[in-house]
This record gives structure tokens, C-alpha cells and sequence, in this order.
């Protein structure tokens, strides 16, 4: 794979054919030319508040045309993206603003006074961004040096949904990679129109809005995801493609059926999360190919892709990693020969991160002689296919064995009364853990805790059963649609256990 630097490449995309569409929202069109020239803006600005290439430039903004250049403009003059959700506040706040050592924040007029007070501002400046469009060309295009590919590009932070982020050092060629295992695992093709719903800050995001640089494809944005908006949004912009992330695809296939749930161009929907139990559902219903998935910020996004249609299977290795999955002695396991780790090494340097900023020991954990250990949990089948089993961490230990709550959440979540649930583990009376599964039902329904019990127990085996259930209105999310368990209320008043039939109520 030749790396050619996303920075160069849209500058000669966009000197080539200035006019050419880069992306369509409610805000209008946005062509080539106008992307470069509100990129050159952003990094003026940027450095006209003595921002210098190399800083870390902390960016808290929603998706607009603004922040889309403001990615630009600092890709373009070689300073540091730190994309920040624009919900956080403050101790996670001023962790991410600490541990970057940033140089600057920019905002949405929304979000300064969130950031004083979270306290970390007092030696550095805040630039608010108040108009949402794209910049004009400044008078003087930027005429900085470029970056190359090995250059540090972004520090991303995980999800957090345990423990304090950490910041994952993302290059340009990084980036670069990510942008183009999107177009191998979506089958991109010329012309082709990618749904945008993803916020920039987060990898999911980001991968999206460099693909238009690297194949003859345009964007249509939207601000955020929304369930009802959703294949509305996808017709008016003539998409071939939707992303699925976290519970996605379970949340569209909940809605209630339509007349034009076929009335639309989308041929793939590519992504990470999709439950087997739902995955031909889906397909038929909208008559489209599910192309899933797996991989993580730290290895260049996407690692393997499922291009055969192997029901729940992540696929096979993208051509310049290398998958091995290790049980906890490092022996390489097999197909057939169980669950294990998931370890990645790669042909071409560079395409897996060299570590998280500032954090020595996080990094020596995950990076080790035999590849980057991802934490997570895989199989083989005989045909070499990959499958991804959750989390390591993502599990607990119940009557003496390891429950997948990826395995019992995928059961539940076929209830006809469940849209979403989350298992987690709390602390048994006697023994290790038992298991709690939090339900948020279908709108209007108000399922019998004993009746999904009964449902549940044909389908787990004894040890997988839940324990307790709680009803939920809403869960605590990640902006890519993944549940925040830590924040769950560990014993909710009210909930139902099985041992003892008590009745429950909402969380």
C-alpha cells in the first residue's frame, strides 16, 4: 500500500478540480476549493494565536463545515487535532486538556464556559468558534511546510467507559489507513455517497470525512444520529452507504416498519456491532449487504473485514496486519480450539500506534514483543474467518464460569419488548458475582420482569441466566452509541431478582 500523505493529496485534489463536491448538508454544498480555502482560514487563525506545527490543539466542536475545517486546517499545517466530546465537563475535562499539554482550545460558543470551569485554562487561550459555516479564504493562502505521514496527526481518546481515557497517538498515515480499509470494507465505488452521522471527534467519524480524499466519493452530513430522522435523511442525500456503530443497527431494525424501508440507494451498511441475531433480519427488511467490521483506534481503525457474508464473523485480516488470537499462556490457538486474545502485528511500520500520550505503563501493556494486544476477545472458524467475542473485561465470573456479556446481551436483545440492555456484573451473597441485566424497553411497553426471565432461561445456559433485571428509560452513552456500564447504578431500587420475585420498577 503506498502512503502518500493526506495532507498533499487534498491539496492536489483540490487544485485539480476545485469545484468537485466534497460534501452536502443543511448548510449547503461544500466543494473542494472551498474546504481547502476554509482550511487555509483555520490554520491562519491558528497560528495568528501562536499555535506552532507540533502543538496540541484541543478542539471541542459539533459537525459543521467549521469543524470540518478546522480538522483541515490543522492536518494542513502540521499542529496536533485533539478532538474532545463536546459533552465532557469537568474532572474528565480537564484530564484530557492536562494530559495533552494543550496550546489552545476552540469551542462552539456553547461550551467556553464549561471549559473555565473545569479549571485547566488559566495558562492557555479559548478561541470560540460562533459561525457555523465555512471560513472564507484568507487573504494569504497557508504556505507552511506539509506534513508527512509518520508526523503525529491526532491524539484520540478512548471511549472511557471505565477508567480515565487514555490519549492514543494517531499519525497521518494512520489516518491515511483508516480512510482506506473503509473503502475495502464498504466496497467503495465511484460515486458513491457515504451517509456521515458520526461525530468528527471520534474515530468512527474522522475515517469518514478523509475518505472523499482517497476515492471519487462524496459525504452527505448530518449533525448527530437520530433513529426516526434516520432513513429520511439517507433518502434525501441519495446514499449508498450507511455506518453502523454500537447498538445501531439493532435501534433502526426497532423502529416500526415502513412502506419505503426499501425506498433508498443504500447497498452496504458497513460497521462495527451488529448482532448476529439481528443481522439477516436487517438485511432482508431493508434490502441491503451488512459488511461488519472489527478493529480499534490503536491499529489504524479497522483491522479485518467481513467481505463473504459469514453470519457474525468480523472477517478476515485487511492485507498489511496480521491476526493471531492467544490463549493466557501465548499459545496460538486455532480454529476450533476456543476463545483467546486478539493480538496484531503488521507488514508496513507505522500503521499501528507507538503509544498512549503521556502513559508509559498503558502503553508497555498493549504493546509487546508478539503485537499489539487489542484486549479483546476472538475465535476462529475452519475457514479462517474471524469472530469477535467482546471485551476481555467486558465479562464476569459467575458459578465458577466466564459469562460473555456480549453473548447474553445479543440473546436479550431479541425480545420483542427490549430496544436496548446491558449486562453487568454485582457482588454475589456468596461466591463471586452475580449477574444483572438492565433492560430499556420498547416505547409504550412495560415488560414482565419474571415473563423475560422465563423467555431468557430457554435460551442462556443456567450460569449465563440473569439474576437481577432493571428497567431503564435511558442509558448513558459513548458518542459512537456504546453504553457507559461504569455509570449504571450498581443496585437500583426496586429490582426485580429472580431468586426472591421481587417486582421491579425503573431504574
Amino acid at each position: 500500500m503506498e502512503i502518500k500523505g493526506l495532507a498533499n493529496t487534498f491539496r492536489d485534489q483540490a487544485s485539480a478540480d476545485s469545484a468537485r463536491i466534497f460534501a452536502r448538508g443543511s448548510e449547503g454544498e461544500i466543494s473542494f476549493g472551498m474546504l481547502s480555502d476554509g482550511a487555509d482560514a483555520m490554520a491562519r487563525m491558528l497560528a495568528d494565536a501562536g499555535v506552532k506545527r507540533g502543538d496540541r490543539v484541543v478542539v471541542m466542536m459539533r459537525n459543521s463545515p467549521a469543524s470540518l475545517a478546522m480538522i483541515y486546517g490543522l492536518m494542513r499545517a502540521g499542529m496536533v487535532w485533539v478532538p474532545a466530546n463536546p459533552a465532557l465537563v469537568g474532572d474528565a475535562l480537564a484530564h484530557v486538556i492536562h494530559l495533552v499539554e494543550a496550546a489552545l482550545i476552540v469551542c462552539d460558543p456553547d461550551m467556553e464556559a464549561p471549559i473555565h470551569a473545569c479549571g485547566e485554562t488559566a495558562r492557555l487561550g479559548v478561541k470560540v468558534i460562533a459561525d457555523r459555516s465555512l471560513p472564507a479564504a484568507p487573504e494569504k493562502p497557508w504556505d507552511g511546510p506539509e506534513p508527512v505521514p509518520r508526523d503525529l496527526a491526532a491524539i484520540m481518546f478512548t471511549s472511557g467507559t471505565t477508567g480515565p481515557a487514555k490519549g492514543v497517538m494517531v499519525t497521518h498515515m494512520m489516518l491515511e489507513m483508516s480512510a482506506e480499509a473503509v473503502a475495502r470494507t464498504a466496497d467503495a465505488r465511484p460515486g458513491d455517497n457515504f451517509f456521515m452521522w458520526e461525530p468528527f471527534f471520534h474515530i468512527g467519524g474522522a475515517q469518514v470525512i478523509l475518505l472523499p480524499i482517497l476515492r471519487d466519493i462524496s459525504l452527505t452530513l448530518s449533525p448527530r444520529f437520530s433513529a426516526s430522522r434516520f432513513w429520511d435523511e439517507v433518502r434525501a442525500g441519495g446514499a449508498t452507504h450507511i455506518h453502523h456503530l454500537g447498538g445501531v443497527i439493532q435501534i433502526l431494525l426497532k423502529q416500526a416498519p415502513s412502506p419505503r424501508d426499501r425506498d433508498h440507494k443504500v447497498r452496504i451498511a458497513w460497521g462495527g456491532g451488529c448482532a448476529p441475531s439481528v443481522w439477516r433480519d436487517f438485511e432482508k427488511r431493508f434490502g441491503l449487504e451488512i459488511r461488519e467490521c472489527y478493529g480499534m483506534t490503536e491499529a489504524s481503525s479497522i483491522t479485518s473485514y467481513n467481505a463473504n457474508g459469514v453470519l457474525g464473523s468480523v472477517g478476515l485480516p485487511v492485507p498489511w496486519f496480521k491476526v493471531e488470537v492467544k490463549d493466557v499462556a501465548g499459545r496460538v490457538l486455532g480454529p476450533g480450539e476456543g476463545q483467546g486474545e486478539i493480538v496484531v502485528t503488521t507488514s508496513v511500520p507505522g500503521s499501528i500506534f507507538e503509544g498512549y500520550y503521556r502513559n508509559p505503563e498503558a502503553t508497555e501493556k498493549a504493546l509487546r514483543a508478539d503485537g499489539f494486544h487489542t484486549g479483546d476477545m476472538g475465535s476462529w472458524d475452519a475457514g479462517g474467518n474471524l469472530f469477535f467475542h467482546g471485551r476481555m473485561t467486558d465479562s464476569v465470573r459467575c458459578r465458577g464460569e466466564n459469562v460473555s456479556a456480549f453473548e447474553v446481551e445479543s440473546v436479550a436483545n431479541r425480545h420483542p419488548d427490549v430496544d436496548e440492555c446491558a449486562m453487568v456484573g454485582v457482588s454475589a451473597e456468596i461466591g463471586e458475582y452475580d449477574i444483572q441485566l438492565f433492560v430499556r424497553p420498547r416505547p409504550g411497553v412495560e415488560p414482565d420482569p419474571a415473563v423475560l426471565s422465563s423467555w431468557l432461561a430457554e435460551r442462556l445456559a443456567p450460569y449465563q441466566r440473569p439474576r437481577y433485571i432493571a428497567f431503564i428509560d435511558e442509558f448513558p452513552k459513548t458518542p459512537s452509541q456504546r453504553i457507559r456500564k461504569h455509570l449504571l447504578p450498581e443496585a437500583p431500587e426496586g429490582r426485580w431478582d429472580r431468586e426472591n420475585n421481587i417486582v421491579g420498577v425503573k431504574a
